[in-house]
């Protein structure tokens, strides 16, 4: 739980006893490369800290796999419309790789909110980096050529060399051969 702690203390100021009592809410669980954590259609229920591995955020067209997210080590997220709102998700989260979560149930969550204002303060400055890296991602989305959209995600070695081409391209929103030629022709 160190590793959370850390994670949480970047983020607010939190006394050691009260840290403690929140941590206690936590839950450590591990998937296999390939399991769901959550699939379409069924009702997410925690939020989601990734301690180990790697996790894709993706949902079916009706034909294909479109991901929309893809979650490291240290990030804190959840399939936010489903949670607050009870309703069935539109996405799966799978992991890409051997993964370790550390959860809290959202009714945990919302009961440290009432109990400790400073946690209320550490979920409201997630939700809204959150939303932040949302806008500018749909933004770059909207506004980059796909060579564009592969070279602002060369920056980030995780997404180069933990992600399957596969994944990568439709998170792109290219097909595996257009990436397989941008990747050819920056090289």
């Amino acid at each position: 739980m160190r590793q959370l702690a850390d994670f949480i203390r970047t983020k607010i100021s939190v006394e050691d006893k009260d840290l403690d009592i929140i941590l206690s809410h936590f839950t450590q669980k591990k998937y296999q490369k390939g399991k769901y954590i959550l699939k379409q259609g069924r009702v997410a229920n925690e939020y989601l800290f990734v301690k180990e591995g790697c996790l894709r955020v993706f949902l079916f067209d009706g034909e294909k796999e479109i991901t929309r997210w893809i979650a490291f080590e240290n990030e804190f997220f959840t399939e936010m419309s489903s949670l607050k709102n009870t309703t069935a998700s539109h996405f799966n989260i799978q992991a890409i790789e051997a993964t370790v979560l550390l959860t809290i149930t959202k009714k945990d969550m919302d009961e440290l909110y009432q109990q400790y204002p400073q946690w209320q303060a550490f979920g409201r400055l997630l939700w809204e980096q959150s939303l932040i890296t949302v806008i500018d991602d749909v933004a770059r989305f909207q506004s980059l050529s796909a060579e564009e959209r592969y070279m602002s995600i060369m920056k980030d070695e995780n997404m180069l060399k933990r992600v399957p081409l596969k994944y990568l391209s439709s998170f792109l929103g290219v097909t595996p051969t257009s990436l397989s030629r941008l990747r050819k022709k920056i090289r």
